[in-house]
């Protein structure tokens, strides 16, 4: 059943509207977030009648040819009794994430809060009847974690959204060129309502994340018109950029000005040499982003240490995904690698929150980042006779091991005179301070 919301009910947060710049500071600080991608496809772990999807998980209900009718029996039986809300915010915090993004509703469009605009969520459809979207945002205030919320444009649950017309069709991915003149309703008595509820009920939102800006119907007008009416609501979110048509990844991010969202978002990438512009690289750890047992093509501990360190190198934010089970349980692979990702935080950290890029280019032996007058070189490749050469342009007033309660490195002949063993096995840390007059 689909409830009819008008826009100019929700509310207002009042509070100090920021510069972009004050508006970006905690976002561009925190650079290590966590994903969430979580729903009633959760349930079929990507399988169905014995077929496996190829492709994330979450996908099930296009990959695998479900009818709307055959897929609506899984939010019906929805009851993730084992879902706790301070275990998947600890285990964020433990990991050293700053912020987490929750999907609120994916493209199936079952939605994870108690939403006025339909009867198609948590509280109404399934029997677990709590609404996950208050439970996380109470816990991340309580945590000190931002949190924040991925919200699908595309929707194959909605008939207004669904692009191609007769009964057993249900998702427009099927044919980007077909067009439903309906769309615009969607857009304005649902999307956009909805967007305004979980703006209004559920606290400060640091991130709305788009996605599903590719489909036919959707229109830089709209993204135009979805992204002021965020500001106006909360005038100190950021935005995505998927908000606005054909955003997705990185492609003619900000050209010319003409585009809106706040920063870019590669996929399962990281450009070679980084963006000027603000962005955030999203990781799986192995290939789904939903749940999906048979995919045990896990990355392994060391890859992902280093995607992180390699990210900020750059000037970007790694979001890295975990995808609990349908009850509720986050997969043991995921929790180890998200543990062993903390214990190398809680050494490191300094060379990572507030870091920015690297003034000078990439070594051979790893990667630089920087903050002020310190320059922090991220070791991968340990030297064998403990020189660590430093590009030309590095002046060294004093060096430092992190992970050896500060033990002094002498700078020797344009070279770092390393311990004969990497202080970590994934990635060491040294904290060079530059001279002073040094420009950077």
């Amino acid at each position: 059943m689909l409830l009819g919301f008008a826009c100019n009910s929700v509310k207002k947060t009042e509070e100090v509207k920021l510069t972009d710049d004050e508006r970006m500071e905690w976002w561009r600080d925190a650079r290590f977030g966590m994903f969430i991608h979580w729903g009633a496809y959760s349930m079929l772990g990507g399988e169905y009648q014995d077929s496996i999807c190829w492709g994330g998980a979450e996908w099930v209900m296009d990959k695998l040819d479900m009818t709307i009718e055959e897929y609506e029996k899984y939010p019906r039986s929805f009851n993730p009794v084992d879902f706790n809300a301070e275990k998947w915010v600890s285990l964020a915090k433990n990991a050293g994430m700053k912020y987490i993004v929750l999907t609120s509703k994916h493209h199936d469009g079952f939605c994870l809060w108690d939403s006025k605009v339909t009867e198609y969520d948590i509280m109404d459809t399934s029997p677990f009847k709590r609404d996950i979207i208050r439970e996380m945002a109470e816990e991340c205030k309580k945590q000190g974690i931002v949190f924040c919320l991925y919200h699908s444009i595309t929707d194959w649950h909605h008939p207004q959204a669904q692009s191609v017309f007769y009964p057993d069709y249900n998702i427009g991915q099927k044919d980007q060129t077909k067009s439903n003149p309906e769309f615009p309703k969607y857009f304005k008595n649902y999307l956009k309502p909805q967007v305004g509820e979980l703006l209004s009920n559920y606290g400060d939102i640091g991130v709305i994340w788009f996605d599903g800006e590719w489909i036919a119907d959707y229109t830089t007008e709209m993204g135009k018109e979805m992204y002021d009416y965020i500001l106006d609501l909360q005038p100190n979110t950021i935005v995505n950029n998927r908000v606005d048509k054909g955003r997705n990844g990185m492609a003619g991010f900000n050209v010319e000005g003409n585009f809106v969202g706040d920063f870019g978002t590669p996929e399962k990438e990281v450009p070679a040499t980084g963006i000027d512009e603000d962005w955030e690289a999203c990781f799986t750890m192995n290939g789904s982003w939903g749940y999906k047992p048979s995919d045990l093509n896990w990355k392994s501990d060391t890859l992902l240490i280093q995607s992180l360190v390699d990210i900020v190198s750059k000037g970007g934010n790694f979001l890295l995904n975990i995808g609990p089970d349908g009850l509720g349980n986050v997969p043991e692979e995921s929790v180890v690698r998200l543990n062993t990702m903390g214990e190398w935080m809680k050494e490191n950290e300094e060379a990572i929150y507030g870091a920015k890029a690297s003034p000078f280019e990439k070594p051979e032996w790893g990667v630089y980042t920087s903050k002020g007058n310190v320059v922090y070189a991220h070791v991968f490749d340990w030297p064998e006779d403990g020189k660590l050469p430093l590009n030309e342009k590095v002046k060294v007033k004093s060096a430092t091991l992190l992970a050896s309660s500060g033990s002094n490195v002498e700078w020797v002949e344009g070279a770092l005179q390393l311990p004969s063993q990497p202080t970590n096995k994934f990635v060491s840390v040294v904290k060079i301070v530059l001279d002073q007059e040094q420009p950077l």
